[in-house]
């Protein structure tokens, strides 16, 4: 049956030039660990894309359950934790995994730069990536306050007045993000809708581009 389906579209639409193009594509000796034990330093990089594909996937199922406001948002959590099957299970594969996409994240960071991978001609692949690691910042720090617990009410406080203390925009960062003069209901709403859709929506397109550069301009060599 399946066999039929994938007849049927590849009639259509040619798909199979596409996926034979990505899996018939060589890996460079270098980073095959197979041949070199250093070259695990190498999927780092394909590490970090595996668990934020993970933290996208159990995004989305925690956004079933989550409610965006003050009176609701620390309850639903609870519930999704407790009552939930196997909701705990997908808050803690989130909530961890935040940490860990970060820490790959570095050290994906510093093995480009101590192989020289930023270097010409991957300079614009190495501002792609700085945006991504900011962006993946900016996805734990929004995450932090959804839970609406004394914990995330407070660091979003000092969150809040890091932003302040930028020079000239602070003031407006502050009031973007706040959406008031308490931090409350506007400041969750907000929150929440950079957490969802606005730091995704960019993550995504910053991602494209990055396997697009890596793709045309190949795997950098080692020193």
């Amino acid at each position: 049956m399946f066999k039929g389906i994938y007849n049927w579209i590849d009639e259509r639409l040619d798909i199979t030039p596409m996926w034979r193009d990505v899996a018939d594509h060589e890996v460079p000796e270098h980073v095959n660990p197979a041949h070199h034990f250093s070259a695990f330093v190498y999927c780092f990089g394909g590490l970090t894309f595996f668990i934020t594909v993970i933290q996208i996937l159990s995004g989305m199922f925690l956004t079933m359950y989550y409610v965006p406001d003050i009176i609701n948002a620390y309850a639903s959590v609870d519930y999704l934790q407790h009552k939930v099957a196997f909701g705990g299970i997908v808050r803690a594969m989130h909530h961890w995994g935040a940490s860990l996409v970060i820490v790959m994240m570095f050290l994906h960071t510093l093995r480009v730069f101590f192989t020289g991978s930023y270097k010409a001609p991957r300079e614009m692949n190495w501002v792609v990536g700085m945006l991504i690691f900011f962006i993946m910042l900016g996805l734990g720090l929004t995450g932090y306050l959804l839970p609406w617990d004394n914990k995330a009410y407070f660091a979003t406080k000092v969150t809040l007045q890091i932003a302040e203390s930028v020079p000239y925009l602070g003031p407006y960062i502050k009031e973007l993000l706040n959406g008031g003069e308490i931090v409350g209901a506007q400041t969750l709403t907000r929150f929440f809708a950079i957490h969802v859709f606005f730091l995704p929506g960019a993550l995504l397109a910053l991602l494209a581009a990055h396997f697009f550069m890596i793709r045309k301009q190949g795997i950098s060599g080692p020193l």
